[in-house]
């Protein structure tokens, strides 16, 4: 059998406490390079895997820490035979497959926000979309994938934390750029105002007071 199929062998499980035989348990061992020390990586590689199996053999799949494992009871010798030969094939440079995005800040142990926002700005790059309908919702959800050496580098270069300082640093550097802006507009505004009361009372000191004006205008002798 091809693959990295690493054992395959009978053992007792609780199937031969009910009597119908021992299992068939094969065993394919997952590189580091392939999980990047997610869980979710790992629960994603299991569901790649399962998705290209016959619905009455994907649950006889099981991801576990470094591995994938395939037990059936020992009955089923050609559909485990058959199992184990998909699996073998779809675990062959299973390290490329695409990362999701919930996989992504998993691996690199950053927020939804950093990952939105370094999407847009290309630090974090994408390889594509994948669009898919999940359970329970009326639309179809559309999404980014990245490429799994792509955010290996970033993981392992740190680059997550670096950019992290540096968006820390602009938006302190925006804010201090907002405060004096705003200090700069509040000092326009006053000075305005000192400029307009100024200006108020030269007009009213250059204007004639005209005694009488008011008894002038009552006898109405400008009608």
């Amino acid at each position: 059998m091809t693959g990295i199929v690493t054992a395959i062998f009978t053992a007792p499980d609780r199937t031969s406490e009910r009597g119908t035989g021992p299992s068939l348990v094969a065993e394919w061992t997952l590189p580091p390079s392939a999980t990047l020390g997610s869980s979710l990586r790992l629960k994603g590689i299991e569901r790649e895997t399962r998705a290209r199996l016959p619905w009455v053999v994907r649950t006889f799949v099981k991801a576990e820490t470094g591995r994938i494992v395939l037990r059936m009871v020992q009955t089923d010798t050609d559909a485990f035979d058959a199992a184990s030969a998909i699996i073998s094939r779809t675990l062959e440079g299973i390290e490329a497959l695409p990362v999701l995005p919930r996989e992504a800040e998993d691996i690199l142990t950053i927020s939804s926000r950093e990952r939105h926002k370094w999407l847009r700005d290309g630090r974090l790059k994408s390889v594509g979309t994948r669009t898919v309908k999940m359970r329970g919702r009326s639309k179809a959800v559309t999404f980014h994938v990245f490429d799994s050496r792509h955010i290996e580098d970033i993981l392992d270069r740190d680059l997550a934390a670096a950019w992290r300082e540096d968006d820390a640093r602009e938006a302190s550097e925006n804010r201090r750029r907002g405060a004096g802006k705003a200090a700069l507009t509040r000092a326009g505004k006053r000075k305005g105002k000192a400029r307009g009361t100024r200006n108020s009372g030269k007009h009213d000191a250059s204007r004639p007071k005209l005694e009488g004006w008011d008894l002038f205008e009552a006898e109405g002798l400008l009608r």
